[in-house]
Parts: C-alpha cells; structure tokens; sequence
C-alpha cells in the first residue's frame, strides 16, 4: 500500500519550537487535508502531556495521534519534517525531526495504513530520502515502493 501524502497533508522543514508547536504542525496537516477537525489537534497534544512521551517511537521520529474521535473525518496520516529537531522527552529516541500525524474512526481502520507506514519507516533506502525531500512531489517519490533488490 502507497501512503495516502495528498500536498495538504504534508509540511517540510518547519520551524517548530517544542513538541506542542511540532504536534500541532502535524494536526495542522491532518486538518488541512480535510482528514480530521481542528480539535483532533488539542487532542493529540493532551495525549502526550497525560501520557507522556511514548509516540516517539524510533530515534528522531513521533507518531503523533489520539484515540479514535469525532473530530477524525476519515483515517489518514500527515507528514512534517522539522528544520531544527525538537526534545519530546524521550530519553532513548529524542530529539525528533520527523513527526507523522495518524488519525482513525475506529481502532481496526487503520492498520493497513500503519502497516504501509511501518514498513517505510523501517525502509533503510527510502527513508533517508523521504526526510531530505524538499516538495510533497520529491517526497511522495521517496515513498513510492520500490520493487524488490531495486536501489
């Protein structure tokens, strides 16, 4: 499965200044691509701060998301690169430059679209490129799946 990255959902090198500024570019991008409603931001954001800082799930990278809510139109997934990485508090994958924001309905909805993220997160060719893309387009490129043994 490609990773549904329409441009709206999709920001690059911003200039957070802590987790909450990195999260909500994230929800801003799920918003944005009409994927969820502005509150889904906050409540992400709320997650982290009753939970703490788990969604920092592989060195330098956040998966910033909430239960299944109201506020989520439809599952879907934002991507926001950071121009300067920001501290979550997670000792062992601090400090992060790439946040992913993921919203579900529901708790089964998504799990192909997790699936397609975990395998591109864990790509050791895709995703070095993907993190220096410059435009949606460079990035969607860097995602794209490649066949097996192609470089």
């Amino acid at each position: 499965m490609e990773l549904p990255l329409p441009d709206e959902a999709v920001r690059l090198r911003v200039p957070a200044t802590d987790w909450r500024d990195a999260v909500r570019y994230a929800g801003a991008a799920l918003t944005a691509a009409g994927i969820t409603q502005a509150a889904y931001t906050e409540e992400m954001i709320a997650t982290v701060e009753q939970l703490g800082p788990y969604i920092v799930i592989a060195p330098g990278i956040a998966l910033a998301h909430s239960r299944p809510s109201p506020s989520v139109n439809h599952a879907g997934i934002s991507w926001v690169t950071l121009a300067t990485p920001v501290e979550f508090g997670n000792a062992d994958n601090d400090p992060v430059s790439l946040v992913v924001g993921l919203a579900a309905v529901d708790h089964d909805g998504h799990i192909d679209l997790m699936a397609a993220l975990a395998e591109t997160l864990a790509d050791e060719i895709r995703l070095p490129k993907a993190l220096a893309a410059t435009t949606p387009e460079a990035l969607r490129a860097a995602l794209a799946p490649t066949e097996e043994g192609q470089v």
